[in-house]
């Protein structure tokens, strides 16, 4: 679970300091100058992370179904070398995938004002500028959030739904109430993070209040991540207590 989780907290770190440099600067200044191929790079790597993302919250819910719903197996088959395999696999997707959307923004023609209305350089502005037809860039990416979005949530809430199954069987109620606790934050999680992206991606096209575009935008790259902290690490009873104890040792200290 924290080797996954190391590489969930790279996602979301590269996705904070890909956005929020030009998102200070946007609202403290109010203007952000940028060049067309930092613009092109940043929403590379934004997309090539969210993806990367994608696959990662999947492959942490069937760790946690191995985890929960067959224990007895679970060394023997999350053993070296399958999650580094299935962890450098997310990256490799997220990386192609987003090089093909590129490809594709880079065949445009961009002969209109230079004015993005976004806080950093997302799909659906960038689009809005382009002077040519945007089709095959809005079908590739309506497949793609298709097959790394809706079908992976989908697999994310059936093997959920097997894991409250699990849960229910439990003979101890504390242990119940401990695992679905954590279960539950983590999907709710899960949902706002696929529901934004399937409602961001799912139909770039021209037109669409970019308002709402901006809210979502702001909900996936800043709100999540900033809960993600509190759900995988202090709701563990293990780190808490750690943390506990290294307050008590600071205090002890500062009074000596």
């Amino acid at each position: 679970m924290y080797f996954f989780l190391s590489h969930l907290s790279f996602c979301d770190i590269m996705i904070s300091t890909n956005v929020s440099p030009n998102a200070l600067q946007v609202i403290l200044i109010g203007l952000c100058h940028i060049p067309a191929l930092s613009c092109h790079a940043q929403l590379y790597f934004f997309g090539a992370t969210v993806i990367t993302e994608c696959c990662l919250l999947s492959v942490m819910s069937y760790d946690r179904y191995l985890a929960i719903c067959d224990p007895l197996h679970y060394s023997s088959i999350m053993k070296h070398p399958l999650p580094q395999f299935l962890a450098s696999l997310c990256w490799i997707v997220g990386f192609t995938l987003s090089m093909i959307t590129q490809v594709l923004i880079l065949e445009l023609d961009f002969c209109g004002p230079n004015v993005i209305d976004h806080f950093f350089c997302d799909l659906a502005p960038v689009l809005e500028l382009a002077c040519s037809d945007t089709k095959k860039v809005e079908i590739h990416v309506s497949i793609t959030v298709f097959i790394i979005g809706i079908s992976q949530f989908l697999f994310v809430v059936v093997t959920y739904i097997c894991i409250f199954t699990s849960i229910l069987q439990m003979s101890s109620v504390s242990g119940q109430q401990k695992t679905f606790s954590t279960c539950s934050s983590h999907l709710a999680v899960v949902s706002t993070f696929y529901g934004t992206l399937i409602t961001l991606y799912m139909a770039p096209t021209r037109g669409y209040s970019l308002n709402l575009n901006k809210a979502l935008s702001l909900l996936n790259t800043v709100i999540t991540p900033l809960f993600k902290p509190i759900i995988y690490s202090l709701r563990n009873t293990e780190i808490r207590n750690a943390v506990h104890k290294l307050f008590l040792s600071r205090n002890s200290a500062a009074q000596k």
